[in-house]
């Protein structure tokens, strides 16, 4: 920890007030920027899409669960990888609060990766969530989503991610995706946001974000583990067959990319 200035109480309540005028600021932008997002167009939902899960095979309109309005994480788990993802995992444990609210208010929580179930359900045993989490394995779904990557497309090296081109990182990638389901049982796509687009949610970066070392990292996320695994060595920490740390890169792109 550096050197830090320090002032009498005076001081430090003018300086205070200082960046709390900033802080209403960016609040005032922040209440808009949600207005926007809310004001966006939607795109209907045409395809068919089937998930698994511990309700057995489910449609896309099921996981709404008689509710109108479902929020999706894209879970970076793939069909091969021992477990989950580190960095969605830290998301991941910031879910079960708030839903225990959410679905009281029109809003189903779901969590999608192309993990088969078998292996969803050890790992989510594992890390005790509760959570609705089900498996788009042999679906186009994050695929469609931008979020799973051919082999095709990591041949070319290119893929769409954030709604840009970019260079192939890695064969699964975050995000989360937010529908609508009217009336008549239509379902539209109202939002997504991928790379650092779902910072916002993550609850434990705004405590370390008040506090004096803030969130203490040399690059994006880099000391963020499985929380039953800060005591393990840090390569228990890897989520794919074979290799030690293979997000590492990842997260650094996604630092960039937003």
């Amino acid at each position: 920890m550096p050197a830090h200035k320090v002032v009498s109480e005076k001081e430090w309540i003018a300086a205070r007030k200082v960046l709390l005028e900033k802080e209403k600021t960016l609040t005032r932008m922040s209440d808009q920027l949600s207005a926007e997002r809310r004001a966006l167009p939607w795109v209907k939902v045409e395809k068919s899409y089937v998930f698994e899960g511990a309700r057995g095979k489910q449609s896309l309109a099921e996981l709404f669960g008689g509710r109108s309005q479902l929020f999706v994480y894209h879970f970076m788990f793939g069909p091969d990888w021992g477990q989950g993802c580190p960095s969605c995992s830290f998301f991941a444990d910031h879910i079960d609060g708030p839903n225990l609210h959410l679905k009281h208010h029109d809003v189903s929580v779901v969590v999608v990766s192309r993990a088969p179930w078998s292996k969803i359900e050890t790992f989510k045993r594992r890390m005790g969530w509760h959570f609705k989490w089900v498996s788009s394995h042999g679906s186009d779904f994050n695929f469609d989503h931008n979020v799973s990557f051919t082999p095709e497309q990591e041949a070319k090296g290119k893929v769409t991610y954030n709604f840009e081109a970019m260079d192939y990182m890695f064969d699964e990638l975050p995000g989360l995706s937010v529908f609508y389901k009217d009336g008549k049982g239509d379902i539209f796509r109202t939002y997504s946001a991928y790379a650092r687009g779902g910072d916002i949610l993550l609850g434990a970066n705004n405590f370390l974000d008040m506090t004096p070392k803030g969130r203490n990292e040399t690059e994006g996320m880099d000391w963020v583990r499985h929380h039953d695994r800060y005591d393990a060595p840090e390569e228990d920490g890897s989520c794919c067959a074979g290799e030690s740390d293979p997000i590492s890169e990842m997260r650094r792109e996604l630092v960039k990319a937003r």
